[in-house]
C-alpha cells in the first residue's frame, strides 16, 4: 500500500510504500523528545515529492543517522540510516502519515538509550 505524508506546513511531501503492521517507540534522546512513532522501510520505499532543498538535516552522537526535518515548520518527517546488514533504511515518523490512526497500531518499544 502507498501512504502519503507531509510535515505540518506541507512544504515536505512524500509517499512511502509498504505493509504497515506496527510502530516502534524509541526511547533515545532525540526520539523521546520528538515524540514520533516510527516505521522502518527500505530506502527505495520512500519517494520525496518536494524539493530536497526544503529538508534540513540533523545528526548527533556517532552521526550515522540523518534526521530529516522541514526547514520551515521544523517537523521531523523521517530519518535515513544504515541497518546492521549494511542497507540504507528510512525511518518514517508515522505521525506525519495522512489517514492513519497511530494509536490503533501495535507498538514495539525499542531501547535506543542503550546504544
Amino acid at each position: 500500500m502507498i501512504y502519503k505524508g507531509s510535515c505540518h506546513c506541507g512544504e515536505i511531501v512524500f509517499e512511502v510504500e509498504g505493509e504497515l503492521t506496527g510502530a516502534i517507540d524509541c526511547n533515545c534522546s532525540i526520539c523521546s523528545q520528538k515524540g514520533g512513532l516510527l516505521w522502518v522501510v527500505p530506502k527505495d520505499s520512500l519517494r520525496l515529492l518536494s524539493p530536497e532543498a526544503s529538508l534540513g538535516t540533523y545528526t548527533f552522537n556517532q552521526h550515522v543517522i540523518r534526521h530529516r526535518f522541514c526547514k520551515h515548520c521544523g517537523i521531523h518527517t523521517f530519518a535515513e540510516g544504515m541497518s546492521r546488514s549494511g542497507k540504507v533504511k528510512i525511518v518514517v515518523n508515522l505521525r506525519c502519515i495522512r489517514g492513519i490512526d497511530p494509536a490503533s497500531l501495535p507498538v514495539r518499544h525499542f531501547d535506543g538509550r542503550s546504544l
